[in-house]
């Protein structure tokens, strides 16, 4: 292992985190449209909390689709992180194998690992598949003679463990834990927060502005289209959300 420089880390973070704010405000500016944002979301949850106003509905569609959006483009960030680091202290790599991210070695063991955001990321069949990446890796790597191989859910929030990871085939790994594994520093989940939050008012200042536009003229659309008397005309929206004529 070689001891990590958190000045080489703080720079990676801070180049890193400026993509995900770039992408983020491209969402918001250049690939944001009202009508897959009304079709992919769902109307009877939004008349069931009694939104009155047009401006209300859309920022809820807004939100909801822009949260998603923002959820893979940090994954894909922390993703990158977690290589980086654990490429300075282990020499890990992005994997080749499908469905594992990261691959690195301690000692006589091969550790494989698929990296997410936070502990609680999965349905029941999603679980399924990380299980099955892991089987078939595994059954590539251990030809490799003297090694031992050991797959890591690494989750970088969190405290939950799987409580039985022999039988899961796997174990989990969240928070302090899984940053310590890769980077051999105890508090590294600490050291992390900081460089994270680089410039962060000023690219939200800017993410907010554009995202003050969209809202308006979303609005305005909406409100010719979908609203009759001044009132949110929940047929219609329906008609155009789930209503058998193709548009």
């Amino acid at each position: 292992m070689k001891p990590i420089d958190l000045n080489e880390v703080n720079e990676y973070v801070e180049n890193h985190i400026s993509i995900f704010h770039r992408k983020r405000l491209e969402y918001v500016t250049t690939k944001v449209d009202l009508n897959p944002i009304l079709k992919q979301k769902n109307p009877y949850l939004f008349r069931a909390k009694n939104i009155m106003t047009a401006q209300d509905l859309v920022k809820g569609f807004l939100d909801a689709f822009l949260q998603s959006q923002e959820e893979t483009l940090f994954g894909d960030f922390i993703e990158g992180l977690a290589i980086f680091v654990c490429s300075k202290t282990y020499g890990g790599r992005k994997s080749e194998l499908t469905g594992i991210d990261l691959e690195f070695i301690k000692g006589d063991v091969i550790y494989i690992v698929e990296v997410k955001v936070g502990w609680n990321w999965g349905n029941s069949s999603q679980i399924k598949q990380l299980k099955i990446n892991f089987e078939n890796a595994k059954k590539i790597l251990e030809k490799q003679p003297g090694k031992k191989v050991i797959a890591i859910n690494g989750c970088c929030f969190g405290k939950k463990k799987n409580r039985n990871p022999e039988k899961d085939g796997y174990y989990k790994m969240c928070g302090q834990e899984f940053w310590e594994l890769i980077s051999g520093v105890e508090n590294f989940y600490i050291d992390i927060i900081e460089p994270i939050g680089h410039k962060a008012k000023q690219k939200n200042e800017e993410f907010l502005e554009a995202y003050a536009t969209v809202v308006n003229k979303f609005t305005l659309d909406f409100s010719q289209r979908f609203c009759t008397d001044g009132k949110i005309d929940w047929k219609k929206l329906l008609e155009f959300n789930s209503g058998k004529k193709l548009e």
